[in-house]
This record gives C-alpha cells, sequence and structure tokens, in this order.
C-alpha cells in the first residue's frame, strides 16, 4: 500500500493554546466596562445621598408619632430654638444624659425652645414609656421605630444631638452625652444666645 495515497487531511492541526491579541482586546475592554459601570454607580450615589449634616447645614425635616400621641414634625417648631437629641433606651450614656436634659426642659419652659428627643428603639413605646414614666420626663418623646433618622442626620451612634435655630439651621451638632443643664457649657449659652437672636 502506497503512503502516498493515504488522506493527508483527516486531522485538523489543533489551535495553538493562549490568549489571541483578539482575546486579551476583549478582555480588557470587557474590564473597562466593569469599572466604568462601578465608578458611574457610586457617583450616581453619591449625587443622591443626602448633603452631610453638619454645622451652617439646614436640619432636615422629619415626622414621628409621639409618645404622648398624635404625630411631631421638626418643621412644627421653625421660629423656636430646637434641640433634637437622639437615642436609645439600650444605651446606658443615654439613659445617664436623660435627666440633665429633663433639667433644661424645665430650665427653659415659656421661652421660644423646645426639645424632641428621638428614640430609635425598634419596640417603640413598648421600651419608651416605661423608662419614660420612671425618670418624669416631659418634653417630647418621637419613636423612630424604623430607624430612619440616624441616616437621614447621619449619626454617628447613640447619643447624637444638634441644635436648630429659629431658621431651622443646625447650630451645633454634640456626639455623645452632655449635661444639658448646666449654664457653664457652651451648648447652654448658644442656646440662650439662639433664642436672644431675631
Amino acid at each position: 500500500m502506497n503512503e502516498s495515497n493515504e488522506n493527508t487531511d483527516e486531522l485538523a492541526p489543533l489551535p495553538e493554546e493562549g490568549w489571541t491579541p483578539k482575546d486579551a482586546l476583549l478582555a480588557v475592554g470587557a474590564f473597562v466596562i466593569i469599572i466604568g459601570l462601578v465608578i458611574g454607580g457610586y457617583l450616581f450615589y453619591q449625587a443622591r445621598k443626602a448633603p452631610p449634616v453638619d454645622v451652617g447645614s439646614q436640619a432636615p425635616d422629619f415626622s414621628f408619632p409621639a409618645l404622648a400621641g398624635g404625630t411631631k414634625s421638626l418643621s412644627d417648631y421653625r421660629g423656636k430654638v430646637v434641640l433634637v437629641n437622639i437615642w436609645a433606651t439600650w444605651c446606658n450614656p443615654c439613659r445617664e444624659e436623660m435627666p440633665s436634659i429633663e433639667r433644661l426642659s424645665q430650665a427653659m419652659k415659656g421661652q421660644p425652645f423646645e426639645i424632641l428627643a428621638v428614640s430609635i428603639d425598634v419596640r417603640g413605646a413598648t421600651d419608651v414609656e416605661p423608662f419614660a414614666k420612671k425618670l418624669e420626663l416631659t418634653f417630647p418623646i418621637l419613636l423612630d421605630t424604623g430607624n430612619d433618622i440616624p441616616d437621614l442626620y447621619q449619626t454617628t451612634g447613640v447619643p447624637e444631638s444638634f441644635i436648630i435655630d429659629k431658621n431651622g439651621v443646625v447650630a451645633d451638632r454634640i456626639i455623645g452625652p452632655l449635661e444639658w443643664s448646666s449654664p457653664n457649657t457652651d451648648q447652654y449659652q448658644l442656646i440662650q444666645h439662639l433664642m436672644r437672636a431675631q
């Protein structure tokens, strides 16, 4: 049998293993598209995110059920200086701070001042009401059971407080507890100053 008569095209040559320049170009293109989508998504998220709530910024409005009944909003108190205190019954520094907030409330009675203590206890009145009764708290306590205000005000934890002037502008941001009823604190003096301002 003559070897020259054998079918020489039975097997096609196998392609070389590895990436071709075209494969590398497609991979780079896909990588660039993915990076572009990630950066675009991040920039879109940043653009939609609320601006930081800091001194000099407009305080975001909010509405929550009040422990005493009904609903209260920050905007209800425009024309007054407002102390917004964000707290929870499970937070020991918050619990320790509350009596001083009550003393401040009593000291400011009859003046253009209000305290809105926004609780982030998920069980709402179930946890807050016994605590408020025990300490005989008289200022408005609002119930944020959905934990909306920490995102709205971009808090770092509890307690965190915001002193808001008569025009709804943040005048001070306080992270952590404070002895609110002491006339010697900068915050007490700031509240007095803001109440006198037109």
